[in-house]
């Protein structure tokens, strides 16, 4: 009897301890790690184990490696580590798993979060792996949404957005100032460039512009490896979180992804992440954040959105030329001739061109004002 008094006041000790360290005196949060297949070794992984254990995390190691602090679920192989986290998270012995590949189904993609080398500052990139839609504009709006659950869930009440000026940047915005516009709040970033904006360029992923960077998967994943690794050489991932979270409607577990490349550093980062989003409830989040933004009329601006096929391009013949020194900013490169043409029909010179901050239609300065007008009645720019 003693002898268990004993070791129920040493497990009290502990976990006032942990709370003292960590600032959280609520039950651990338990986080599965699988540790086979990196490019660096199991050591890599179970040092970030015994690291994250030591900063306040339960880790469950998957793997052949055994540490104090650390719970070992022992395999044989990398493909029976992947099928004990499946058994471990559908129990619910685990809150939540890291690993370094992931099958998510299509809806659902990772929000990944990086430390700037500009600033220092974090930034939560929305998406990095995995799919939101099939469709570029709607997975872009997703991602959107995702990043401001996983923001939220860190606990940023109101984080900021950027859109990165990549194809269906604008589309994008559109359709996120319409959401605003219908009732979800969105805090919209500005540019560090002169000219501001929403539309992010390259400046501002290094200097950590918005709290979340909004892109396509393809393009996030580049952006997170060279910020994880732009010190290394790219053999190392040293610094940030990680691929993240994946996010989707309806999805209901917690796993987030590390890669082969990940170093000790990374890996012990993207377990307290975990941790930090099961303490923020991202689950319950992810659930209310979507349906405000259904209240907000998002299934009606997805369709809207959506790039449809096009068809064949009307013959329209162009007005006389004339020195055109005014520029329309704000259209997307996959509408900028159709644009063009919208203004030939109504009987004014237009040409495509290409600024510093994206594709522009240029008309003559007399011109500028009507045409605007007209690009916005016909859904060309917002």
């Amino acid at each position: 009897m003693a002898g268990k008094t004993e070791q129920m006041i040493a497990r009290v000790f502990g976990q006032i301890a942990d709370g003292l360290e960590t600032g959280s005196f609520g039950a651990r949060p338990k986080i599965a790690l699988t540790g086979m297949g990196s490019e660096h070794g199991e050591e890599n992984a179970m040092a970030a184990a015994r690291e994250a254990a030591r900063a306040g995390v339960d880790v469950y190691y998957i793997g052949t490696l055994e540490a104090e602090g650390v719970t070992t679920v022992k395999v044989k192989d990398d493909e029976e580590g992947h099928q004990k986290m499946e058994e471990l998270l559908k129990q619910g012995v685990v809150d939540g798993a890291v690993t370094m590949h992931y099958p998510f189904p299509i809806g659902v993609s990772t929000v990944g979060r990086a430390v700037t080398p500009g600033l220092g500052r974090e930034m939560f990139i929305a998406n990095t792996t995995g799919t939101s839609s099939t469709d570029r504009t709607e997975g872009m709006i997703r991602n959107a949404l995702a990043g401001i659950i996983t923001a939220k869930a860190c606990g940023n009440p109101e984080p900021t957005i950027g859109i990165l000026n990549v194809d269906g940047a604008r589309q994008t915005e559109m359709a996120l100032r319409e959401l605003q516009k219908n009732g979800y709040p969105i805090r919209f970033a500005e540019s560090s460039r002169a000219d501001g904006g929403a539309v992010m360029r390259g400046n501002d992923v290094l200097k950590g512009t918005p709290d979340i960077m909004v892109t396509d998967s393809l393009t996030g994943n580049v952006l997170i490896k060279m910020l994880s690794s732009f010190t290394t050489g790219g053999s190392f991932e040293s610094t940030g979180y990680g691929y993240g979270p994946g996010i989707g409607e309806g999805y209901d577990r917690l796993v987030l992804i590390i890669s082969r490349a990940s170093g000790a550093p990374l890996i012990r980062d993207a377990l307290k992440f975990a941790a930090e989003l099961v303490q923020g409830k991202v689950l319950e989040i992810a659930a209310k954040e979507y349906q405000a933004a259904k209240k907000a009329g998002l299934e009606d601006i997805l369709k809207k959105y959506q790039q449809k096929p096009k068809e064949a391009a009307e013959e329209v013949t162009a007005p006389p030329k004339e020195v055109v020194t005014g520029a329309i900013q704000g259209i997307e490169i996959m509408d900028l001739e159709d644009g063009v043409r919208a203004l030939w029909k109504q009987n004014i010179y237009a040409e495509s061109g290409m600024g510093c901050t994206g594709p522009v239609i240029l008309v003559s300065e007399a011109n500028c004002e009507k045409a605007e007008a007209i690009l916005k009645e016909a859904g060309f720019i917002s």
